[in-house]
């Protein structure tokens, strides 16, 4: 190795980020979304009702649940109460699932919105199709167009590359933490190697966490030799580690009728047992019969990965045994509940939020120093009447166009949202469509105007229109329905007007991106020749 330790460990850590650079920012951006995912679906069911005139007790909530199954699916194979409340649940909500004649065929499943005074079935207006914020955390996993095992194993391969440049960008500074209190204006590579370094170590613990927690999601797929090693490798181990998993207790009809107890009882001691949590959702399997058994769960803001359960004898309501979690259990949901935030309160979910957009900024600066580093060659080239090179070019271009590009795709999507008509055939499919539309049409921009126009100028271009995209998404809210800011704010629903303020805050922070690279364009024009209108010149003449 003729270069040093530090000098190769510089190297590994620049080409592991951009490699796959593109695909981590996709994965941050919506992922970051995620962290809103109730929020952001909401919004994009504009026909559901702002909020519930009527609260709810829990008592009263599965007294009325409890008559309406009792009078609609009293011979159901299991009834499936889910509570009001916290982000993801606003309504009263039951489900049953019918008998089957075949053991081969489950049976079917139909839901139900109860009203909260009467207890009787909603009739809730036609709420458009939607992907909602759902679809784009998906994506942060799963990608999209593509099978998800494939997906999963491209962004398995990512994240243990972007770890890879974590670790390597750490042995790199020297003087990381000098480098955390210093940043540099004006000094062109300088400046964005400095903001590089205090985003990456300002959120150092996050990213590392963020980042190693997202194998555990699909532990077999990425690191199966942890599970063979503790389960082995045949069926019955895995069906060991499967069980540790399976908290539920599951018991047969035996044909005998019976009466099932009041659900609210049973409620009230497995909170009594909790003491701090409360109920969020009742599950009764054979209900009228001898061998009914009900599940309470717990209910957490966001809904946890381990939530507490109590099971219950149907028939007389008292406690029955249950699983308990095993060591992997409790490890794979403190790692997962650390990544998704489902612990948090609304003002760390927020931290979240603000963190995960660093990260976003991280993976952008570094890819854009990596053309900064660069940029001077490229102007000997074309000053010399030579062309720019085909790496420099393609980075330039999906740096644009994902950038700034993916940012302005995921603001169509919710244009789409409201513009698409709501009885329109495939219509969620089609807010997809248009993120997916925008984006190839953003990249075929950057890589047309690159070779006629500079970099700066495409910059200000794919920024302005990223600024219009979020920063007129109020107005279009306002002129599509009746639950924009006039209404959200008076109403005091943060969960809806958030959604426009952060949206105009975002328009707000694109614009003021693209007016700092028009004064600095400016400022450059006015000292020297620029070298890409020079070189374009020269191939005309040619």
């Amino acid at each position: 190795m003729k270069e040093g330790f530090r000098q190769s460990m510089a190297w590994l850590h620049t080409w592991s980020g951009l490699v796959v650079g593109w695909v981590l920012f996709f994965v941050f951006v919506t992922g970051t979304v995620g962290y809103f995912s109730a929020e952001v679906s909401r919004w994009m069911r504009p026909e559901l009702p702002m909020s519930w005139a009527v609260t709810m007790s829990t008592e009263d909530a599965l007294n009325k649940a409890q008559h309406y199954l009792k009078t609609h699916a009293a011979n159901a194979q299991s009834w499936d109460i889910k509570l009001p409340g916290g982000r993801y649940q606003p309504q009263l909500e039951v489900s049953w699932r019918e008998r089957s004649s075949e053991r081969s065929q489950r049976g079917r499943t139909q839901q139900v919105t109860l009203d909260p005074v009467h207890g009787t079935a909603m009739s809730l207006p036609e709420v458009r199709a939607t992907g909602g914020g759902q679809l784009l955390y998906r994506m942060h996993y799963a990608l999209h167009y593509m099978p998800i095992d494939v997906a999963i194993r491209i962004v398995g391969a990512c994240t243990m590359l972007m770890l890879l440049a974590i670790c390597t960008g750490v042995i790199t500074h020297k003087k990381i933490f000098k480098d955390f209190f210093t940043f540099r204006r004006g000094k062109g590579q300088r400046s964005w190697l400095d903001a590089h370094n205090i985003i990456s170590v300002a959120s150092l613990p996050f990213f590392l966490m963020i980042t190693y927690s997202g194998f555990v999601f699909f532990l077999s797929q990425y690191m199966p030799a942890g599970l063979y090693a503790s389960y082995g490798m045949s069926q019955d181990g895995r069906q060991k580690y499967n069980s540790e998993l399976a908290l539920t207790n599951r018991t047969r009809a035996t044909g005998q009728a019976a009466t099932l107890v009041p659900l609210a009882e049973v409620a009230r001691q497995a909170e009594d047992q909790w003491r701090r949590e409360k109920a969020g959702a009742v599950v009764v399997r054979h209900p009228g019969d001898r061998a009914a058994v009900i599940n309470v769960y717990g209910r957490r803001e966001g809904g946890g990965v381990i939530v507490p359960t109590a099971v219950f004898s149907g028939t007389t309501g008292e406690p029955l045994p249950q699983g308990t979690p095993g060591s992997s259990r409790l490890t794979q949901s403190a790692l997962l509940e650390l990544h998704q935030g489902y612990f948090a309160d609304p003002w760390l979910r927020w931290l979240y939020f603000a963190v995960s957009l660093m990260g976003c900024a991280m993976i952008a600066t570094g890819l854009v120093l990596w053309t900064v580093k660069r940029r001077q060659k490229q102007d000997k080239r074309l000053r010399s009447g030579q062309s720019v090179e085909f790496g420099f070019r393609l980075v330039e271009t999906l740096n644009i166009g994902t950038i700034a590009g993916l940012c302005t795709a995921v603001a169509v999507y919710f244009w789409a949202n409201r513009l698409i008509p709501t009885g329109f055939s495939g219509r969620a499919a089609w807010e997809a469509h248009a993120m997916f539309i925008a984006w190839g049409a953003l990249l075929l921009h950057a890589a047309v105007r690159l070779r006629i126009a500079a970099s700066r100028q495409v910059w200000q271009e794919q920024l302005w229109i990223a600024a219009a995209a979020f920063g007129l998404l109020p107005a279009l809210n306002y002129l599509t329905t009746d639950r924009h800011l006039g209404v959200t704010l008076p109403a005091g629903d943060w969960v809806l007007a958030s959604f426009d303020l952060t949206a105009l805050g975002l328009g707000l922070v694109f614009a003021a991106a693209a007016c700092k690279i028009h004064r600095k364009a400016a400022a450059t024009t006015s000292a020297h020749v620029d070298p890409v209108a020079l070189g374009h010149e020269r191939q005309a003449r040619a």
